[in-house]
């Protein structure tokens, strides 16, 4: 009983614990560096199909991410600068400091960081700060479909 006198549920015994998002992450992670140029950029976007890469320095420690939506700001700043853009580095238009992940982090945990961002997927990194992986909102799909069965 709590101090009003009214009974309180007992917490359970066991809370199921969900796996881990190194489960279902991309390990195998398409890169660039700061002093790469844009077009380097554009031209792996479409060439493996992505539409984003994180960006990490010599130590394989993320510093920014790029999308295909800052390479469409090449394209106007081109447009209304006439700035060609084989000269400009992706540093110049990545997002620094990105939100990355935890290679700790459980799969639930990981939804609701979606549910609260406009992100498609993370950058995932060791307790080290080192890139290990990627997790994007069809992973965690495929984990929800994996789960529904034994949680729901």
């Amino acid at each position: 009983m709590n101090f009003t006198g009214v009974s309180t549920p007992e917490p359970p015994k066991t809370v199921k614990k969900y796996r881990p998002i190194t489960d279902y992450m991309t390990r195998d992670v398409y890169t660039l560096s700061p002093d790469q140029s844009i077009a380097d950029a554009m031209d792996m976007f479409l060439e493996k199909k992505i539409s984003g890469a994180p960006v990490k320095d010599d130590r394989d420690h993320i510093v920014g991410i790029i999308s295909e939506i800052d390479c469409m700001k090449v394209m106007v700043d081109e447009a209304y600068h006439n700035l060609p853009h084989g000269r400009i580095s992706v540093s110049q238009y990545m997002t620094e400091n990105p939100q990355t992940l935890n290679d700790t982090m459980d799969v639930l945990d990981c939804a609701q960081k979606f549910l609260s961002t406009h992100f498609r997927r993370f950058p995932v990194v060791d307790v080290n700060g080192k890139l290990v992986g990627t997790i994007s909102r069809r992973d965690i799909l495929r984990a929800t479909r994996d789960l529904k069965t034994s949680t729901w």
